[in-house]
């Protein structure tokens, strides 16, 4: 453990505190939820969408770093959340937030953290701390914030070091639902808001390992109907849904320990030649149940202009054309592992990791990144297309 005198000493007016495993404070303004929160600390470099980044449920127990510097100047509105308040436990920012400047808006950024318990710090030098994970890999910590300025730095730092960590952590339980749920919202219009569906077919069984909800209304925008069950839900149960087409979701954690339950019913999927679609940690999944492996990331992949390139034989006249996705994984499948019957489809321009694959003579296929955005480019809407119109 750092000893005190490693550490800055506490500026005058400091309410919060990022507390690093290896004893390093980073000190600044809290915000939000008061408290204190352990996670991994990665960094997010979308200009928009913070909302929906912080209620996305792939990051449980992380705490995001903005490298945008002003967040929290359009506020917050019930229309930009991704999941029923989960996410991360908190957010690092450049910039104090200020009162808001969007018609949009129906709550303060900051009142809306403290509603939702997530803790905030402002006034941080996030170009700093974003190097240093780029260069050490992201690290456990403590976020904590209290109005007086009082902490306990040594039980700080010892709650980060005792926390396991993502390898080997299944998280998927505290996000996913415990209940089945027909989906009914499609896409959103200003001024209108989320349209309502009412299609009977072709009908998707989603199964939800921390989804962000407009996956659904994708999947609902390209013509199917979605019913939405738990990440542990059977193959019997899946199966008497009567799908037409199985959904892998995105969610948290280590692909490897939520696949102990979950691979071999996406094994069972594919002999039963059940077309697949998996997105973020359900393509991770998919590519177990096919053979191959999957790896921690030295500091992940979170963003909104992550280039990928199509590279797969079935991609016909568009095979080579580059997509700007949104992404947000720290696992990824091991590109040396993939057996013969994957096809790689996508890679990483940033670092050639794998970002896309297809199980040969199946109708299964899955990327690494986020097509459905919310933060983001929509140019991988064709996802969609592709799955729903390959059905029935």
């Amino acid at each position: 453990m750092a000893s005190a005198a490693q550490r800055p000493a506490q500026p005058e007016g400091a309410t919060g505190v990022l507390v690093l495993a290896d004893g390093t404070a980073i000190w600044g303004k809290g915000f939000g939820a008061m408290g204190a929160a352990v996670g991994e600390v990665c960094f997010n470099t979308a200009m928009t969408g913070y909302q929906e980044v912080m209620t996305d449920p792939s990051y449980d127990s992380q705490i995001v770093t903005f490298t945008f510097p002003h967040i929290g100047n359009v506020g917050a509105n019930d229309e930009d959340v991704e999941s029923r308040g989960l996410g991360a436990v908190g957010c690092i920012v450049r910039e104090e937030v200020t009162p808001h400047s969007n018609f949009r808006a129906r709550n303060e950024f900051v009142e809306w953290m403290k509603e939702h318990g997530k803790i905030g710090l402002s006034g941080v030098d996030t170009r700093a701390l974003t190097r240093r994970v780029r260069l050490h890999g992201a690290p456990n910590a403590v976020i904590a914030y209290e109005p007086s300025g009082a902490f306990d730095l040594d039980a700080l730092v010892r709650q980060a070091q005792e926390w396991s960590g993502l390898e080997g952590l299944d998280l998927v339980p505290r996000v996913s639902r415990q209940e089945s749920e027909d989906w009914r919202g499609g896409h959103w219009q200003l001024g209108f808001g989320y349209t309502e569906s009412n299609r009977e077919r072709p009908h998707v069984v989603a199964i939800d390992y921390g989804a962000k909800d407009n996956i659904f209304r994708n999947l609902v925008k390209a013509g199917a109907k979605v019913t939405v069950v738990p990440a542990r839900s059977t193959i019997d149960e899946i199966m008497a849904l009567k799908p037409e087409g199985v959904f892998l979701s995105n969610g948290p954690g280590d692909p490897a320990a939520t696949g102990e339950y979950a691979v071999p019913v996406i094994r069972e999927l594919l002999e039963r030649d059940v077309p697949l679609f998996g997105i973020c940690l359900g393509h991770q999944m998919l590519g177990l149940a096919a053979g191959a492996k999957t790896a921690k990331m030295h500091q992940g992949h979170r963003g909104a202009n992550h280039p990928v390139q199509r590279v797969g034989e079935g991609w016909g006249a568009s095979e080579g054309l580059v997509e700007i996705t949104s992404m947000n994984h720290g696992f990824a499948i091991d590109a040396e592992t993939l057996p013969d019957s994957l096809e790689q489809t996508h890679v990483s321009l940033f670092d050639g990791s794998n970002c896309g694959i297809a199980v040969k003579g199946k109708r299964a296929f899955g990327v690494q990144y986020h097509p459905e955005a919310s933060p983001g480019p929509q140019d991988s809407f064709y996802l969609f297309e592709k799955f729903v119109g390959g059905l029935g």
